[in-house]
């Protein structure tokens, strides 16, 4: 097996592993820095001697050992490192195994923590990244993921977390949690928030492949469903979105026969399954909806922007934000014209002020109406302020052709 096909393994395994050993001893910081050690155990030796018949209990294995050595190294109770040490832990119960990822997620979107703490936790214990990966991955210096990773632990443990499922009446409110989380780590792997590369594909492909999970673990969770098809009916865009220097495409001038065409069909077909399912409709579906207009229109001419306006009205009715409203303005623009657009901007001035996107949708919407210089302004204003290399490029290069 390539150092990548071990690689790919290694990380979806990592997650099963360490949720036998937090399920079984209970420690998410100590479990997950004896995952880790296994981890770069397998790394190191599966290319070269090959990955065992079973790998992932030799990983548990390892991670097991490397353990008891942790505990022993702390003084702890010696019938503590008797259970360590025990040849077969005691069989799980029933479908724990299974709920194993879902737990982990879960303890990792803890409310004790903050969102940033959550995004690097999720990323370390259940994606399986390294420290180095998240860093680059979140464009922040190597101690600083350590440090967030090490208080984070500190606060699931001082929060007295446990590793099982929160009762009924408190799940929903924690997955909802997951789901927040998952489509942060997604949006920025889709537009970089800051740096050289407009994308960081790493990312969203890490932010699907645990939607996945978390999906197969709920799979009648219509907002999990619609999260999954928005990441894949947004991702389908990846290829068309930039040229072949690195510099942004923007949706209407992308090729669309370059689009992933399996990750729209699966994403309308799950889509359209949830839909019709007669589940309350949320937030995620109805984004879902809207991207799925963008795929499925044969070209940016034929679009259907009557149909994204009303979608827009619908979650902005559902759940309203600054965000929503800047993207229900070029709608609006679309339907009704791009003065009307300009109207729409105005509920989103006070949240958005001096973010670049609100300067480069008003500035968009004033070359549409006519009015170049007004244009030009703005796309230079936001060029200013956006963090990202290539969209600054971009809105310099469209402030250039705005006169």
């Amino acid at each position: 097996m390539t150092d990548d096909g071990v690689g790919d393994l290694l990380r979806d395994l990592a997650p099963r592993v360490l949720g036998r050993l937090v399920r079984r001893h209970g420690d998410l910081a100590t479990c997950e820095d004896a995952v880790q050690e296994a981890l770069l155990a397998a790394a190191l030796q599966w290319p070269r001697e090959g990955v065992p018949a079973s790998p992932q209990g030799w990983l548990t294995t390892v991670a097991s050992r490397r353990l008891v050595e942790i505990v022993r190294n702390e003084s702890a109770r010696r019938r503590r490192e008797v259970a360590v040490v025990a040849a077969e832990p005691d069989p799980p119960p029933p479908g724990a195994s299974e709920d194993d990822t879902l737990t982990l997620l879960l303890l990792c979107c803890h409310p004790a923590l903050t969102p940033p703490a959550q995004v690097t936790l999720t990323l370390r214990a259940v994606g399986g990244l390294t420290t180095a990966e998240i860093a680059r991955a979140l464009l922040v210096p190597e101690p600083t993921v350590a440090q967030r990773v090490s208080r984070a632990k500190q606060r699931v443990r001082a929060a007295g977390a446990r590793f099982e499922l929160p009762p009924a009446d408190r799940l929903g409110e924690r997955v909802r949690a997951v789901r927040q989380v998952l489509y942060l780590i997604f949006n920025e792997g889709y537009t970089a928030s800051a740096g050289p590369a407009l994308q960081r594909v790493e990312l969203t492909a890490e932010a699907i492949r645990l939607t996945r999970q978390l999906h197969a673990r709920l799979p009648e969770d219509a907002e999990t469903a619609g999260l999954l098809a928005l990441m894949l009916l947004t991702d389908a865009r990846r290829p068309a979105r930039t040229g072949p220097a690195g510099e942004l495409v923007p949706l209407a001038e992308q090729d669309r026969g370059r689009w992933l065409t399996a990750s729209i069909v699966e994403g309308v077909d799950l889509l359209t399954r949830t839909l019709a399912s007669g589940r309350p409709v949320g937030p995620y579906q109805l984004q879902a909806a809207i991207a799925a207009v963008h795929d499925e229109a044969p070209s940016a001419a034929e679009t259907d922007w009557s149909q994204i306006l009303g979608l827009y009205d619908l979650l902005d009715a559902a759940a309203p934000s600054p965000v929503v409203t800047l993207n229900r303005a070029v709608a609006v623009a679309m339907v009704h014209g791009p003065r009307a657009g300009l109207a729409a901007l105005a509920d989103a001035e006070a949240a958005l002020a001096g973010h670049h996107r609100l300067d480069a949708v008003r500035g968009h919407l004033l070359q549409l109406a006519g009015q170049p210089e007004a244009a030009r302004e703005h796309y230079l204003r936001a060029a200013r302020r956006t963090l990202s290399i290539p969209e600054r490029r971009y809105l310099l290069s469209r402030a250039g052709r705005a006169c």
